[in-house]
């Protein structure tokens, strides 16, 4: 056995030398600071092909995480593919950032109108370094690609509206667009407290000059985040006891807790018109942090510029998972094959050969989405598709789903738990500090039994019933507080008796798993509107509305349809005090426990209404 692992870690080793060894082989590096308009220059690391028997497209992505370190590290780790086909690699750090000139601002707002050289934004960084590749690498074929994966997506995204003529072909993938409303550190208001902690404690350290060192990441001190952020208190504590006022944007974030000019200004969506390149968004169904942003971005692009060809590509990854792993599975949740090797070889590297280097005909689709349940792959000439009838999945009482409207007979009017902010229920079961990805489909029976979780089941499936597309929520509550989170869980309900699993499927584990599809939260006091929050009066019924990202997901028959609802989901996000205060100033003593009630009633009927499809898709 130890024998096998030694020859199993040899060629692992072997391997990844092998690739190394290709880089340093087949490609030279060189180094150079690149001009801005306004006399700024950026640090960019440059991997040019030893061959030139031809001349070579420009791939470029410009990143906030240190090109000197990130460049080899990632060609190596992640684009092996795109290595061996042969670019010419840039990697920029963007302004401000590790060896660039330059003022950095965390998701720089564009300026649509330009006046004069200091009108600097992430597209006129983009155009005048593509300016400036064309002109001065002398083995390129003139055409350039644009791409990378998260905030390095936001930077393709946005790279799009530079209308550089070199620029033919852009990948956004895992692109934030609203730090607000749905990506990385706010859902619907809320906060993401894990994420936003722990990013901006390394990453918004301020540098102290031009450097390639990065700060370390923080040391919690424990394995246990859930009790980490508990003992941490209310938010306010987090400067005075670990920050200490020296981390600017964890600032920023405290002082602007409502959707106001300074988030408004940083929402992407209002701004990609007039672009010229071919777009290739790419997400994953169970990306815990920007979902929402390769969503919306494919959306917005789309609606404001129908004569280019913009593609969506969807599948059941995290964050970066369709480069990052095999794309087999998540968590204890198979995916029936290595969907990260077929992006790689049918989508992503025909989409930059045919754009970059003219070569094999492209037969992408409008959308290349993935079908969890199902397990299969999709192209679709319209996404959402079009031939789906919207449904509703109303909540009952007795704690059942169904496809039909409570009766006007119905006697319980409503379902009632206490919710407890010193108690909150845990987003996972696992012992972390990080807002892992394996939630995004953990098994919920770890809270199901909690006594303020609400749970409402279907009966078993007659037949299979597939969704896609968003989930719209409407509820209808009450609260002793003033203030209340909101959480819904759309959970797939596997089968009690194993005889019924399917067929190849016989891990004991997975009898009865309740698989999280999808899962969000509105805080109570932006029901209304992100910009001007108002309280919630004591015990009134209210009804609150809010969309969830797009789901492509097949209920197998057997299964059941399960919807969780509950306050508190500590600490993916942070605590709301139910009392309406400014939750960012909160003290201790304004966290308050709340009766939360939901109705189901037939005038006051909380459902979730999603998209099914027809036979035949």
């Amino acid at each position: 056995m130890r024998f096998s692992l030694l020859i199993l870690f040899l060629c692992l080793y072997y391997f990844a030398c092998d690739q190394a060894t290709f880089l340093e082989h087949n490609y030279t590096r060189m180094e150079s600071r690149i001009p801005m308009r306004d006399g700024a220059t950026l640090f960019s690391v440059i991997y040019t092909p030893r061959d030139n028997s031809e001349k070579y497209p420009i791939l470029l992505q410009r990143i906030p995480y240190n090109a000197t370190k990130f460049s080899m590290e990632r060609l190596n780790k992640y684009w092996t593919h795109l290595v061996q086909e042969k670019f010419i690699f840039v990697f920029q750090d963007v302004r401000g950032k590790y060896m660039s000139q330059g003022e950095f601002i965390n998701m720089r707002p564009h300026i649509p109108e330009k006046k004069c050289a200091g009108d600097v934004d992430e597209s006129s960084d983009t155009y005048d370094t593509i300016e400036w590749l064309i002109n001065n690498l002398v083995n390129t074929n003139g055409k350039v690609g644009l791409w990378g994966i998260s905030y390095p997506g936001f930077y393709a995204a946005m790279g799009t509206m530079s209308e550089h003529p070199a620029l033919v072909a852009v990948s956004p993938q895992a692109p934030i667009a609203n730090w607000f409303i749905g990506d990385d550190f706010h859902h619907n208001g809320a906060f993401t407290l894990p994420l936003a902690f722990n990013f901006f404690a390394s990453f918004g350290v301020v540098r102290n000059g031009l450097t390639a060192i990065t700060p370390p990441n923080f040391n919690h001190g424990t394995q246990d985040g859930y009790r980490f952020f508990l003992n941490m208190g209310p938010l306010k504590n987090a400067n005075e006891k670990y920050f200490h006022g020296k981390i600017p944007f964890w600032n920023k974030l405290m002082e602007h807790g409502t959707y106001d000019e300074f988030w408004q200004m940083r929402n992407t969506l209002q701004h990609f018109k007039n672009i010229k390149t071919a777009v290739m968004t790419v997400g994953g169904w169970f990306d815990a942090e920007n979902c929402y942003g390769a969503l919306n971005t494919y959306k917005a692009i789309e609606q404001k510029n129908s004569e280019i060809f913009n593609i969506l590509v969807m599948g059941p990854w995290f964050h970066g998972g369709w480069v990052r792993s095999e794309g087999s599975s998540l968590g204890d949740i198979d995916f029936g094959g290595e969907t990260g090797k077929y992006y790689i070889e049918n989508i992503e590297l025909p989409f930059f050969r045919h754009y970059l280097k003219g070569k094999g005909n492209l037969e992408l689709p409008e959308s290349y989405v993935f079908e969890t349940g199902m397990n299969q792959w999709h192209s679709l000439d319209l996404w959402p598709p079009g031939n789906s009838r919207p449904t509703k999945f109303y909540l009952h009482p007795n704690s059942k789903v169904s496809l039909k409207k409570p009766g006007k007979s119905d006697r319980v009017h409503y379902s009632e738990y206490l919710s407890d902010p010193h108690k909150p229920v845990p987003f996972t079961a696992q012992i972390c500090t990080s807002m892992i990805r394996e939630y995004m489909v953990e098994d919920q029976r770890f809270v199901s039994t909690r006594p303020d979780v609400l749970v409402f089941e279907s009966e078993p499936l007659e037949e299979n019933i597939t969704i896609a597309g968003p989930i719209a929520v409407e509820i209808y509550v009450s609260t002793s507080g003033t203030d209340s989170d909101w959480i819904v869980k759309l959970i797939d309900a596997f089968p009690d008796n194993l005889l019924e699993w399917e067929e190849g499927q016989s891990d004991a584990k997975m009898v009865g798993f309740q698989m999280l599809l999808r899962g969000d939260i509105m805080r109570g006091k932006f029901r209304n509107s992100y910009e001007h929050p108002e309280p919630m009066i004591p015990n009134q019924l209210t009804k609150i509305t809010f969309t969830m990202n797009d789901v492509f997901h097949t209920f197998m028959k057997e299964h059941k349809i399960m919807v969780q609802i509950h306050s508190t989901w500590f600490p993916l996000f942070d605590r709301n005090p139910q009392k309406y205060v400014d939750i960012y100033s909160a003290d201790e003593a304004d966290f308050k426990r709340a009766i939360q009630r939901l109705y189901h009633t037939y005038d006051h009927a909380s459902n979730l209404m999603v998209n099914v499809l027809t036979q035949g898709f």
